[in-house]
């Protein structure tokens, strides 16, 4: 038992020397919800509180607590997931007892989730299976679904650079669910009951069938970031803080998303980039890795503009335009005038900038307006020389 921050710490410490523990990556308890029919499925998991690469003290009380709960724990593997119990609730507590005052708000949100825990009154219907403790140990292909929402939980707070975590093995994790609102149910469980819901007026009003829920139903976005329609964003991408989601044709995809402020109204698909400024203009589409970049996740920079039904398939640097209706792909012939070649050469001192060149030949090239020739259907190339800038009072 700790009764001084003192003795917290030298707790800590004396927990982290032991030979058994290993630094997770990411950490948290999570409420689960089950299926309907299969009860041992997993359909969902939510996380109050997320820990990616911090909070390194909790963790050694979480995992501590489970040893003394009788739960032999395995950190060689890359994940470890364990039911919550009362003996795990009460050993955090010893520990954590002199923060537990000061546990309010944004203060020690790792012990007001199990002081909250502790606390719960029996008649909520939960019990300790409807919570688990997730810890990833390591960066692997994803084994279950709550170690999938903790990397999904990663991206989509900022906690986890995107594109930077195995998602390997997460659509095998994830179950395909009918949504209403934030709550999956099993399809087998409405086939099975279709009769009875729908004489009886009781059948629910489906928002979607997915193994992804929606980002605001996990996520709460910056002050100044919009997302007017609640399906336009999967769990997953990260949205920078100025971001805004329009109707429409916008969608962003998991693992996808922004670095700052940009106005969305295409599709950034999966492991899509977008810099700062820029805006992907009215069903603009950035290809994802598995249509049409040969592989290679696409990034767009700062302060470019990709206009109105544009498709993009490669990289594109910063205070570029690529005309609406225009597509780039990595293979794609692009021309440019002698003056052109000068002009971006100029700007792209570290670049070879020549009369013919193919769309994957401008990863890093900065300054260009792609445009087409509307006579001859040639795209072409040449030196930008309007400045994208995005209505500050909108971001």
């Amino acid at each position: 038992m700790a009764f001084t921050k003192d003795d917290f710490k030298n707790k800590i410490e004396e927990i982290q020397s032991q030979p058994w523990y290993k630094e997770p990556l990411g950490f948290g308890i999570a409420r689960v919800d089950r299926g309907q029919l299969n009860k041992d499925k997993i359909l969902q998991a939510t996380y109050p509180v997320v820990n990616w690469k911090e909070n390194y003290g909790s963790a050694a009380v979480f995992l501590n607590a489970l040893k003394e709960s009788g739960v032999e724990v395995d950190t060689s593997k890359s994940e470890f997931v364990c039911s919550v119990s009362d003996e795990f609730l009460t050993s955090c507590i010893e520990v954590f007892r002199p923060y537990i005052p000061e546990a309010k708000g944004s203060e020690h949100r790792n012990v007001q989730v199990v002081s909250q825990l502790a606390s719960l009154p029996i008649d909520t219907g939960f019990s300790g299976d409807d919570y688990k403790i997730v810890f990833i140990f390591a960066d692997e292909t994803v084994e279950s679904v709550e170690a999938a929402y903790l990397k999904l939980y990663a991206l989509s707070t900022g906690k986890a650079a995107l594109r930077s975590l195995n998602l390997n093995g997460i659509f095998g994790a994830l179950h395909n669910c009918a949504w209403v609102g934030n709550e999956p149910i099993e399809l087998d469980w409405l086939r099975e009951n279709e009769i009875s819901l729908k004489l009886s007026g009781k059948y629910p009003e489906v928002t979607m069938v997915d193994k992804f829920p929606r980002f605001l139903s996990h996520v709460i976005p910056a002050d100044n970031t919009r997302i007017l329609e609640t399906s336009k964003v999967r769990f997953g991408a990260q949205l920078a803080a100025g971001t805004t989601v329009m109707p429409g044709a916008a969608y962003i995809n998991f693992n996808a998303g922004t670095e700052g402020s940009v106005m969305v109204e295409g599709r950034i698909s999966s492991s899509a980039v977008v810099g700062a400024g820029s805006d992907v203009g009215g069903g603009a589409s950035i290809l994802g890795v598995l249509s049409g970049t040969d592989g290679v996740p696409v990034s767009i920079g700062e302060n470019t503009l990709l206009g109105a039904n544009s498709c993009t398939g490669t990289a594109i640097g910063d205070g570029c335009i690529l005309d609406a209706g225009v597509t780039i792909l990595p293979g794609t012939k692009i021309t440019l005038s002698e003056k052109a070649v000068a002009a971006i050469a100029e700007i792209n001192p570290d670049k070879e900038i020549k009369t013919l060149m193919r769309g994957m030949d401008f990863l890093g090239v900065n300054g260009v307006h792609f445009r087409q020739n509307s006579v001859t259907g040639q795209i072409i190339a040449m030196r930008s020389t309007r400045e994208v800038k995005l209505n500050a009072d909108l971001h």
